[in-house]
Order: structure tokens, then sequence, then C-alpha cells
């Protein structure tokens, strides 16, 4: 399980648009997206660089909590 902090995130689209990305890069993703602490806990076999960068392209500022 990875966690990352993530800016500019304030609304279910927000939620649906990280999921997705990240799902699209490993479909067996497991996704938690929290609007309160603004985090983001990823279970994947993705890199935390590969997640932060799915996250950076839908428009967010993301990085390792």
């Amino acid at each position: 399980m990875q966690i990352f902090n993530v800016q500019g995130m304030s609304c279910g689209h927000c939620v649906k648009a990280v999921t997705q990305a990240l799902q699209a890069k490993d479909p067996d993703a497991e996704v938690k997206v929290d609007l309160g602490t603004k985090t983001v806990e990823v279970q994947s076999k993705l890199s935390s660089d590969t997640v932060i960068e799915a996250i950076r392209e839908e428009g967010y500022e993301a990085s390792l909590a």
C-alpha cells in the first residue's frame, strides 16, 4: 500500500478521474481517495513514480505521503 498527498481534488469527479487514471495503467489497482485529507491510497504493482505521473496527467499535484 502506497499513500500519496494529492492537491487539487475537490469533488466526486476528481475521485473518479484519479481512480480511472490509475486503473487504466493497472486494472487490478485498489484506489481509495479521501477528499478530506487529500490523500490517495493505492494498492498496485505500479511504481510510486508511475502513480504520481498518472495523477499529474489528470492535472493534480501528487507526492508520496
